[in-house]
């Protein structure tokens, strides 16, 4: 059973645990913890404003994470959405799960749109993206806001 709850500080070894791996060695990406200030404080990068962040858990091991990061003007980027592999596809679920929780945060909090940043990489997510209602756009439609990480390449937005 996959349990989505909010972040507290006992899961953050485990959001590491999941992220690192499936960046590095999955898709060799080459990014390290220290270049990730926001995994090293959850609370104070993410749980301000429209914010928040959620982990999957199957009993307490944390098997995937979603985050919302508050943009102003009722804007939001959805960020760090990962699972382990072992947990992933449609049967499982739990990409799935994670995502309407945070979509379902959004529409109690009044977010009107999301957006999001991939690299080209992540072609599984892609399709996960569009199938769940997300289109792709140009950097050049992102807000003023958004936060582009260096290895963004594919951009997404989300009416809610």
């Amino acid at each position: 059973m996959i349990d989505i709850v909010p972040f507290s500080p006992p899961y953050a070894r485990g959001v590491v645990d999941v992220i690192l791996p499936i960046q590095q060695a999955e898709f060799g990406i080459p990014i390290t913890l220290e270049a990730q200030p926001d995994l090293r404080d959850i609370p104070g990068y993410y749980l301000r404003g429209n914010g928040n962040f959620w982990v999957a858990l199957d009993g307490q091991t944390v098997v995937g994470t979603i985050a919302l990061l508050d943009i102003g003007e009722n804007q939001a980027a959805l960020r760090k959405m990962f699972v382990k592999a072992t947990h992933r596809g449609a049967e499982q679920g739990v990409a799935r799960r994670l995502l309407e929780t945070l979509l379902a945060w959004c529409r109690k909090r009044g977010v009107r749109e999301i957006y999001l940043g991939t690299t080209a990489k992540f072609f599984a997510a892609h399709r996960f993206y569009e199938k769940s209602g997300f289109r792709e756009i140009t950097r050049a439609e992102l807000p003023a806001s958004f936060p582009v990480m260096a290895v963004d390449t594919r951009f997404y937005r989300h009416n809610v």
